[in-house]
């Protein structure tokens, strides 16, 4: 049974991303029509993302962009982004996830009180998506192909290699940045890892509109328009599709009982959890349930 996990799906985002020593971890994500979303997460670490099939469309902090193939994106600590399938059947994409901690940004010197620290704190706006127009592009693809294939060669040395290639990719980047980013941008932003946040964590809870539009000081009407806008989505949309998600991460954990796993997500109707669920995944919870051990009996 294929993982339906893909680079992220929670918006403040637990997965660790490598080792303690060495924070880089590269990831292939593939969407389609029966996976098309990369839900909205945020992480501490930065991507590197080649877009190597088909188009698709990301949103980088509140911003929309077309993505197609051979496009190059790139994500700074604590933005928040998602993934949509675009027009085509398919979209694959190699993604390198790096802490900037990895390449000096906790020290003290002049790249890190300059650049690094900066970047990590949003004063500095990078472009986030490069295609091949753009005049960095040329350089930035060299440095890919170069991360990409040291990565998998894992030669001696390899990690000082890469700490240099992803340091070149940030100067590069620099050369286009701006000081400075959109206070009305940020506000929202931040807005919105809150509401996130703070769905992340009683999901599983009765969740209504109204306590959600008080975290961000809107009225109900206000702050539907609002998550709607940004994420694409209604927050009841999003609640059961995190839900959803996490229903699933219950059952590749060995969790059969789909009463129990329907209640502790929050789902309080089963027969409503059985529909999202096949309307979402294209298989009923028991379906998934049995492709996952094979020919068991006994689920509830």
């Amino acid at each position: 049974m294929k993982k339906l996990h893909s680079l992220a799906l929670e918006q403040k985002e637990n997965a660790k991303h490598g080792e303690a020593f060495f924070p880089v971890q590269k990831y292939i994500t593939r969407l389609a029509p029966d996976y098309p979303v990369v839900t909205t997460h945020w992480h501490e670490e930065a991507e590197l993302t080649l877009i190597t099939e088909g188009n698709c469309f990301y949103r980088v902090d509140l911003v929309g962009y077309e993505v197609k193939e051979g496009d190059i994106l790139f994500i700074p600590p604590l933005f928040l982004h998602s993934i949509s399938l675009g027009t085509g059947k398919e979209i694959v994409s190699e993604t390198y996830v790096f802490h900037m901690n990895f390449l000096g940004g906790n020290s003290t010197d002049i790249c890190s009180t300059r650049y690094l620290t900066p970047m990590m704190n949003q004063e500095l706006s990078m472009p986030c998506l490069i295609t091949p127009e753009h005049p960095a592009y040329a350089a930035l693809r060299n440095i890919f192909d170069q991360i990409a294939s040291l990565y998998d060669e894992a030669v001696v040395g390899y990690e000082l290699a890469l700490k240099a290639l992803f340091l070149q990719a940030i100067f590069q980047l620099l050369q286009y940045g701006e000081k400075n980013i959109s206070p009305d941008t940020r506000i929202s932003s931040d807005k919105l890892k809150h509401v996130l946040d703070y769905i992340e964590l009683h999901y599983a809870e009765q969740i209504s509109v109204s306590e959600l539009a008080k975290l961000c000081y809107f009225s109900d009407y206000h702050f539907m328009r609002f998550f709607k806008k940004h994420m694409s989505m209604t927050c009841v949309e999003y609640i059961n599709n995190l839900r959803l998600e996490k229903a699933v991460e219950l059952f590749e954990q060995g969790r059969s009982s789909i009463l129990e796993v329907s209640l502790s997500v929050g789902f309080r109707n089963l027969s409503y959890f059985h529909r999202a669920f096949k309307k979402k995944y294209h298989v009923t919870p028991f379906s998934f349930i049995k492709e996952l051990r094979g020919d068991e009996v006994g689920f509830c």
